[in-house]
């Protein structure tokens, strides 16, 4: 891995916190809608942010 500069790791875990409020939220509107096929859809969105955080956490190891 390489050295990490002090702003370079506070973007990093700033955008942890947006990841982790769209999880959050994708995750929320998923649960509270009816229709299958948007909460598939939500669903997919939700896991695609969960991925993006962990592999942002890779870069903080």
């Amino acid at each position: 891995m390489a050295n990490l500069t002090t702003k370079e790791l506070d973007l990093i875990k700033a955008q942890l916190g947006e990841e982790q409020n769209l999880i959050a939220k994708y995750k929320m509107y998923s649960a509270t809608t009816c229709d299958p096929v948007l909460k598939e859809q939500l669903s997919t969105i939700a896991s695609k942010h969960q991925n993006h955080f962990d592999r942002l956490v890779t870069l903080l190891a």
